[in-house]
């Protein structure tokens, strides 16, 4: 490949992960509550734009548009949360690298399935530790309260463990038969633009 065909493929790969950025972004406005878990846990599926990015291009293009959205929403809504957005760029770093990774593995939707249970186990098990040890002493630090180690692990038990499994599982529903439909076109942007 020349110099100019690399920098023109790079600029196309640069515009779709901005694009995907701002459809994730949009998506992520359109959210709601679970029932029986805390109001400010909230589904959303802003993580789709950044599914299909991993696996048109690799792992870190799919981070790298949560990245786009973490960073606008951070911009609009006047830097208010800085908490919640580090929250939730790892938390969807975590859930669609592995997702990502094992449709490059295997390339079908088994790959895809693999990396939806892996995602949402580890997006499940590592915001759990990061909510008691980092997250929920952050907010409490924010906010002026104390929080003792029994709160935090009835937060993380009865809250944030539930949310992630129940998120995982909503976002896996909608995007296997969304796979199915673009699979064609998927892979045919894969060919495209990697």
């Amino acid at each position: 490949m020349s110099n100019q065909t690399t920098r023109s493929a790079n600029l196309i790969k640069l515009i779709v992960i901005s694009l995907l950025g701002a459809i994730s972004l949009v998506l992520f406005f359109i959210s709601f509550p679970l029932p029986m878990l805390p109001p400010y846990l909230k589904v959303d599926f802003s993580d789709i734009p950044a599914i299909i990015a991993g696996i048109i291009f690799s792992p870190l293009a799919g981070v790298l548009v949560l990245l786009v959205k973490n960073g606008l929403y951070f911009i609009m809504t006047g830097a208010t949360d800085p908490v919640g957005v580090v929250a939730n760029f790892i938390a969807g770093s975590v859930f669609i690298a592995p997702v990502a990774y094992f449709y490059h593995k295997l390339k079908n939707v088994k790959g895809i399935l693999l990396g939806l249970v892996v995602g949402t186990l580890a997006m499940t098990i590592v915001m759990g530790i990061l909510n008691y040890l980092v997250i929920l002493p952050a907010y409490a630090t924010l906010l002026g309260m104390e929080m003792n180690p029994a709160i935090k692990l009835y937060t993380v038990a009865i809250g944030i463990l539930p949310f992630n499994i129940i998120k995982g599982i909503i976002v896996s529903l909608l995007f296997v038969p969304l796979f199915i439909k673009l699979a064609d076109w998927i892979q045919e942007q894969h060919m495209k633009l990697t």
